[in-house]
C-alpha cells in the first residue's frame, strides 16, 4: 500500500507542477541523484530548496531509513510540499522547515548531515554552501543541481538575457571556486541539467 501510495503522489505532484509551472528534477536528474546517494548510503540529508516536496520524496523512498530534513521559504510551496509529504506515507522520514535558507536558524537543524542537496535560487549557490558545509560531515558530499541553466552556463555572457546574467555570472563563479577547493572534490556530472558533485575530503 505504501508504494501504491507514494506512486499516487508522484504521478499528482508532476501533474500540479506541470499545470502551475513549478520547476521539479527531470526524471534523468533525479534518476541520477539517488542512484549517488544509495551508493553513498548517507544517514541523514539536507535539501536546500523543497520547492513541492519532489526530490525530497524521490530520496526518501530510494533511501529507506535515511532521515532527510528540507527547507523552502515559498508559502504556497511549503504549504503544497507537507501535503504531498503527508499524503505519501514518507512524513516520518522527512522534516520541513518554512525559511528561508539565508536567514535559517542552524541551530534548528541537525549539526551533522551526510548529503547537502541544493536545489534553490541559482545566483546564491555560493552562499547556500558558504553557510550550510559547516554541517557536513568529513567525506559527505554535496550536490548541487541546475548547474547548466538549460544551457545558459556555456554561452557567452552578453547572449545571455541581462535580467539572468548576474545568476549565470555566480553560478559560474561558484563552480570554478568548487573546482580549485582546497577542501573538496568537485566534478561536475552532464546529466539532467547538470549535478555538481563535491565531496569533502
Amino acid at each position: 500500500m505504501h508504494k501504491e501510495q507514494f506512486e499516487n503522489t508522484v504521478a499528482a505532484m508532476k501533474k500540479f507542477a506541470l499545470e502551475n509551472h513549478v520547476p521539479i528534477m527531470e526524471d534523468e536528474g533525479i534518476s541520477q541523484l539517488t542512484s549517488l546517494l544509495k551508493e553513498q548510503k548517507p544517514d541523514a540529508i539536507l535539501e536546500i530548496g523543497a520547492a513541492i516536496g519532489f526530490s525530497a520524496l524521490k530520496m526518501a523512498d530510494a533511501l529507506p531509513g535515511t532521515l532527510i530534513d528540507t527547507i523552502e521559504r515559498d508559502e504556497e510551496r511549503y504549504l503544497k510540499a507537507t501535503e504531498f509529504i503527508n499524503d505519501s506515507g514518507y512524513q516520518e522520514q522527512i522534516r520541513i522547515f518554512k525559511a528561508d535558507a539565508l536567514e535559517m536558524d542552524l541551530a534548528l537543524l541537525n549539526n551533522a548531515y551526510d548529503a547537502i542537496f541544493i536545489d534553490a535560487a541559482k545566483g546564491q549557490y555560493e552562499r547556500f554552501f558558504e553557510k550550510y558545509e559547516v554541517l557536513l560531515n568529513s567525506g559527505g558530499v554535496i550536490y548541487c543541481d541546475n548547474m547548466h541553466m538549460h544551457g545558459m552556463s556555456a554561452v557567452p555572457l552578453e547572449e545571455i538575457p541581462r535580467r539572468k546574467r548576474t545568476m549565470i555570472r555566480n553560478l559560474r563563479k561558484f563552480k570554478e571556486s568548487m573546482m580549485e577547493h582546497a577542501r573538496y572534490e568537485t566534478r561536475l556530472l552532464d546529466i539532467g541539467d547538470g549535478i555538481m558533485v563535491c565531496r569533502k575530503r
